[in-house]
């Protein structure tokens, strides 16, 4: 089952049931926050909705009119679940490595998350722009020490993440010692949030293992496999959940998705490709992001993200 949600003019959208091709859609009668919170008694009604769409019911789809799939969530965790990203900026930047089997995962910003087509306003070029492809989970409600096995049956949708990094202001933050918060401005979407059922079996053990393809302004710059998870979405949840209850609408990320063979398949940041160009030549050759490029991303079926980056609009 793949959701969207449509602009209406309020902050939350509409939730509305895609075909399989992405053509047509039929309203749910909600919001997506109400449909995960309610899930129990949601889940059978949207499910009624894809056999009218198979037969041909349904209005035509027009993918500028989407929100994200869930345009405002209580809570953003995202990980860094792939070791050879890790280990490739460790090496770059001389840092020490990760140790232990915890997972990495920090809060981020969960108020906002940008549509798949909106143009993503910035305020500085020479913040170091840069994106990070990743997979995410939409989940229930889950109880404090929830256990990974058990963590499973939480998770309610899985989407598809464009991380966006501002890479000067992060050394700063970090350096502090309380994380970040200029560095990490709204993330992106790509427009369909999926039932872990339509990835079939590309959906194992809490992994997405499809490719995750990026293009920059209309050239390819990677697509490596996001089954190389070292911790499953499961063992992220039940990280997360050690101490608190995680409620509804809580989104949980994978991190940047990086393959061991990124020679081959290329890297979804620009960091990690300057990272490799620091270990192979000694500095950095590729250039961070300006304004009026695009950035696209796209993976299965969960459609497009397709930005561009402006300069943000003077405040009044």
């Amino acid at each position: 089952m793949r959701l969207a949600t449509l602009a209406d003019g309020t902050r939350d959208g509409a939730l509305i049931v895609v075909s399989e091709d992405g053509a047509r859609f039929l309203p749910a009668g909600a919001t997506m926050q109400h449909a995960v919170e309610d899930w129990a008694a949601m889940e059978p009604v949207l499910r009624d909705l894809p056999a009218r769409l198979a037969a041909g019911g349904g209005d035509r789809l027009d993918i500028a009119s989407l929100l994200a799939p869930l345009p405002r969530a209580w809570q953003w965790l995202d990980g860094s679940a792939f070791p050879t990203h890790g280990e490739l900026m460790q090496r770059a930047f001389n840092s020490p490595p990760h140790t232990g089997d915890r997972p990495l995962m920090y809060q981020g910003m969960s108020h906002r998350f940008l549509s798949p087509t909106e143009d993503v306003p910035l305020p500085r070029e020479e913040d170091g722009i840069d994106f990070e492809g990743e997979f995410g989970i939409i989940i229930g409600d889950v109880p404090m020490g929830c256990t990974a096995q058990a963590a499973m049956a939480h998770i309610r949708l899985i989407v598809l993440i464009n991380d966006w990094s501002l890479r000067t202001i992060a050394p700063v933050e970090m350096k502090t010692g309380f994380g970040w918060v200029q560095a990490k401005p709204a993330c992106s979407m790509a427009p369909f949030a999926v039932t872990p059922d339509v990835l079939g079996d590309a959906w194992r053990d809490g992994r997405v293992c499809l490719p995750l393809t990026v293009e920059v302004n209309g050239r390819w710059f990677g697509h490596p496999n996001g089954a190389a998870m070292a911790h499953g979405f499961h063992d992220l949840i039940a990280h997360a959940a050690h101490t608190r209850d995680l409620p509804a609408g809580t989104i949980i990320g994978s991190g940047t998705v990086s393959n061991a063979d990124h020679a081959q398949v290329g890297s979804t940041c620009m960091s990690e490709r300057r990272a490799i160009e620091m270990i192979d030549h000694g500095a950095p050759q590729t250039p961070f992001l300006s304004f009026g490029d695009r950035v696209s991303m796209t993976a299965g079926p969960f459609g497009s993200i397709d930005q561009r980056i402006t300069a943000c609009p003077t405040p009044a």
